[in-house]
């Protein structure tokens, strides 16, 4: 099952797509309210009224209150490039759900950065409580995949042990607004892609992790109750531009795609610190 998530009216709202387009099935607080509910009816939902994709306003696919958890370093080949030390334990860091922008949103430059970096992500929403959970327990609580990009200012990540400020600057969370429930799609060995201007700039694989979806998910679970809603970004594969030489970022005028197989693409134009859009 393929969700979205858009507006309607002023309300966000989660709709199930079906062949005719997309069927409404209730405002993203009541979804999260009771997914498995909802999960039920959009299965049912083949036939009823719906609406054309193409002009609707797409939102991220989770609630503002979110947890926003992101793996570093959990790709082998990424680890390697960037001279790091494969990790013995996942390695998480926080996001601001005030981040998360929808496909097509421009994303500004910090004035005190060069430009920002990619990092193109398989992202896992979590469809029920999860509190101290074995690996083996998460599948039960996973609602689906979406695609993530990782935009980071590299100059403040870099002179701080402390990432909250490289990894929260404004509008630097892309995200896909369709999610693939996990009955739909198997995560093992998905492709990935960054493209900047055209150019492929990341390809790789989701079997490249160092830890699972579901190993990180049951680890962050020990010491936090993921709920509904909450989203968890399991890293990125070589290919970032900080590591290149000479190191290539984004800048205005630069349009950067993320695309994971089977999911979607989420596309950026990069604009200045002067765009108030």
């Amino acid at each position: 099952m393929r969700l979205l998530a858009f507006l309607e009216g002023d309300v966000p709202t989660m709709g199930v797509v079906t062949d005719a387009g997309v069927v409404t099935l209730a405002s993203l607080h009541d979804f999260y309210a009771d997914v498995p509910g909802w999960l039920r009816r959009g299965a049912a939902s083949s036939g009823e009224p719906a609406r054309r994709i193409a002009g609707l306003t797409l939102i991220p696919p989770v609630p503002g209150t979110a947890k926003v958890v992101c793996a570093a370093l959990n790709y082998a080949s990424h680890a390697a490039e960037t001279g790091g030390r494969l990790p013995e334990h996942p390695n998480l860091f926080a996001r601001w759900a005030a981040t998360l922008v929808p496909d097509g949103t421009p994303v500004p430059v910090p004035r005190t950065e060069p430009g920002l970096d990619w990092e193109v992500e398989l992202a896992v929403v979590v469809g029920a409580p999860l509190i101290d959970v074995t690996p083996d327990e998460v599948a039960a609580g996973v609602l689906g995949y979406t695609v993530f990009n990782d935009l980071s200012a590299r100059e403040h990540q870099r002179t701080s042990r402390q990432w909250a400020l490289g990894k929260n600057s404004d509008r630097s969370g892309p995200v896909g607004s369709v999610i693939v429930t996990a009955d739909s799609l198997d995560a093992g060995d998905l492709h990935l892609e960054t493209r900047v201007n055209g150019e492929v700039m990341q390809s790789g694989s989701s079997a490249d992790m160092i830890f699972s979806p579901a190993q990180l998910i049951s680890y962050a679970s020990r010491t936090i109750t993921l709920r509904p809603g909450d989203l968890i970004a399991t890293g990125t594969p070589p290919g970032v531009g900080f590591v290149r030489e000479p190191p290539i970022l984004l800048v205005p005028g630069d349009v950067v795609e993320v695309e994971v197989e089977g999911i979607g693409t989420v596309r950026t134009p990069i604009v200045d610190s002067s765009y108030r859009g």
